[in-house]
């Protein structure tokens, strides 16, 4: 596979660099938590118009990654993933359900959801989206993510589709947040570089210590394998058709595998990365001025808005292994 990105998307990443730089530096990111949502970056970055089917999930995975080295406060990943199914319900920010309705016909905790105008996700045997008042406010939560309930079937209701056809938004949906994630963990270790060169104890940069530059030295090659490994999964989203699972080869070019891979992987560098970086900055990494607390937050909760990061692995796990887990789902 190709290891670098295309000049396209260089020039992209490069651009939304310096547009998130710019736009989204630590104090909008303050000033819009707790909700975790600013409405005037939102319009800016509306107005760059990178939705659209014609938008690929390998250049959205580029975007992505900025935002998340910004920890912008705006929905890009849900607005990414929906907007390809809203020609024609309206203007406004979209977003998907992570998970079916409930029996009372709500969708639990969706991304998003308390600032989105259209939710598309999975109610019964359909795929449906629903536009609705947005809440404003939603449960409080680790990251300040804008996550809220929202009714399935209260509002302006159109039926997409089968519910079968969610399971590529939600893997691209997966693929776009670990790029995000990518994004967390690239800019927690530029932090933590920049503080041990810049600290003193002893008369010397703290980061001229062996115990420092150890705790450092693996996240560079942990980063750039998430990286590796959301790329690649957003290309076989981008062509579209199942591929292999052949583990005993090393064969992996399905794109639900992949997706799946990718986001857990990619939660894991982000942890590991913003662990090590806050460590490194001792009492000030607690500290709300220190802004490593900012990623520190959001690579957890980021990585939990769908669920318990084990239950994916199951869902790989019946990926790799079909056979067996339609056997135990028989009983057999």
């Amino acid at each position: 596979m190709e290891l670098a990105f295309s000049s396209d998307q260089r020039e992209l990443l490069d651009a939304f660099e310096q547009f998130f730089a710019n736009e989204s530096g630590p104090a909008i990111v303050r000033r819009a938590e707790p909700l975790g949502h600013d409405d005037s970056l939102w319009h800016k970055v509306d107005a760059m118009e990178v939705w659209g089917s014609g938008a690929s999930t390998s250049d959205l995975a580029v975007i992505a990654e900025s935002a998340g080295r910004w920890i912008a406060p705006v929905p890009f990943v849900e607005h990414a993933v929906a907007s390809p199914l809203i020609d024609g319900l309206g203007a406004g920010i979209a977003t998907i359900s992570l998970r079916p309705a409930d029996a009372d016909g709500v969708w639990r905790l969706v991304p998003a959801g308390a600032v989105a105008d259209v939710v598309i996700g999975v109610d019964g045997a359909d795929l449906v989206a629903v536009r609705s008042t947005p809440p404003g406010s939603g449960p409080l939560n680790h990251a300040s993510a804008p996550l809220a309930d929202r009714s399935a079937r209260d509002g302006e209701r159109t039926v997409l589709g089968p519910a079968a056809d969610m399971a590529m938004l939600l893997a691209r949906w997966k693929v776009l947040t670990a790029a995000s994630l990518v994004g967390v963990a690239s800019m927690s270790l530029e932090l933590a570089l920049k503080y041990v060169q810049e600290r003193q104890q002893f008369g010397v940069p703290i980061g001229s210590f062996q115990a420092v530059q150890h705790g450092l030295a693996d996240l560079p090659g942990l980063i750039d394998g998430a990286r590796l490994l959301a790329h690649k999964a957003a290309g076989a989203i981008d062509r579209g058709a199942d591929g292999l699972c052949n583990i005993a080869l090393n064969e992996i070019d399905d794109p639900l595998a992949l997706a799946s891979m990718a986001f857990v992987f990619a939660g894991d560098v982000a942890a590991h990365a913003t662990d090590r970086s806050l460590h490194f900055h001792g009492g000030y990494g607690f500290a709300e001025e220190y802004d490593i607390q900012l990623y520190y937050r959001r690579a957890r909760g980021w990585a939990l808005i769908l669920g318990e990061p084990a239950a994916e692995l199951l869902t790989l796990a019946d990926r790799f292994w079909p056979a067996a887990a339609s056997a135990q789902g028989s009983g057999h």
